[in-house]
């Protein structure tokens, strides 16, 4: 894979709205099986899994510092691995591939967690494995999205696209601006975890293995959208030729 850098390349086409609710949907999904079912650890939500590791500190009953510092520890790595993509990967590229990448890994976590049930005791190996995988994938998308920088649309935290809500609303005398955006993603992240929490008790695989569908048409999508982006401004800049 050729990831040298090519700065002179146009931006990234930023992902459709819908892509990213889709991928809030999503992160609802992996939070849910990770805290029900992975021994109470955040792998998307990283605020919520540091203070997880504080209460483990604590000794607080149920929840462990090896399992919160595994998750935010790969997710740190998945975070380098896209930055590093946002700035070697040339032109369009970097965002189609890291969102592949993440379904990829998706679908490894699913595999990894084949068999396990939500006593996440009796399963330390696979329990750790999946805890890495899911958040390495989810580190990997906060760099990606955050390179986007599609306005409430970070896909896997809420805590600013809430306070926008109420802060910029008419209450507060503003004006309500992308109130339909912000409040679509608040709804997407409850019907992720409410989903993802109905499947965690059954299946931690089968929960998995649909995030991994999901990103996958996400990522798909996104590269059809971006090649179609492509040829359209080839076809512009030969009949601007064209007409010189």
């Amino acid at each position: 894979m050729d990831w040298s850098a090519k700065r002179s390349d146009p931006p990234p086409v930023p992902a459709p709205i819908g892509i990213l609710l889709a991928m809030t949907a999503v992160t609802g999904i992996i939070d849910a099986v990770s805290y029900l079912a992975l021994g109470h650890v955040f792998t998307a939500n990283m605020t919520g899994n540091v203070v997880l590791l504080g209460f483990a500190f604590a000794g607080a009953p149920g929840l462990s510092i090896s399992r919160s510092a595994m998750a935010m520890l790969a997710f740190l790595s998945g975070a380098v691995l896209g930055g590093r993509m946002t700035r070697n990967v040339s032109g369009h590229a970097w965002a189609d591939r890291a969102f592949l990448l993440e379904a990829l890994l998706m679908g490894i976590s699913a595999i990894s967690a084949f068999g396990m049930d939500s006593r996440a005791e009796t399963h330390p190996l696979q329990l750790h494995a999946v805890i890495a995988v899911t958040a390495v994938s989810m580190g990997l998308r906060n760099a990606v999205v955050r390179k986007l920088a599609v306005p409430d649309m970070t896909t896997t935290v809420l805590t600013l696209t809430i306070t926008g809500l109420a802060a910029d609303s008419s209450l507060a005398g503003g004006d309500n601006p992308r109130w339909q955006r912000r409040a679509a993603a608040i709804l997407a992240m409850i019907a992720g975890a409410f989903a993802g929490a109905s499947m965690a008790l059954h299946s931690i695989s089968l929960a998995l293995a649909i995030c991994c569908g999901i990103t996958g048409v996400c990522a798909l999508t996104r590269q059809h959208l971006d090649s179609d982006r492509r040829k359209a401004d080839a076809a512009t800049s030969r009949g601007k030729r064209f007409l010189k």
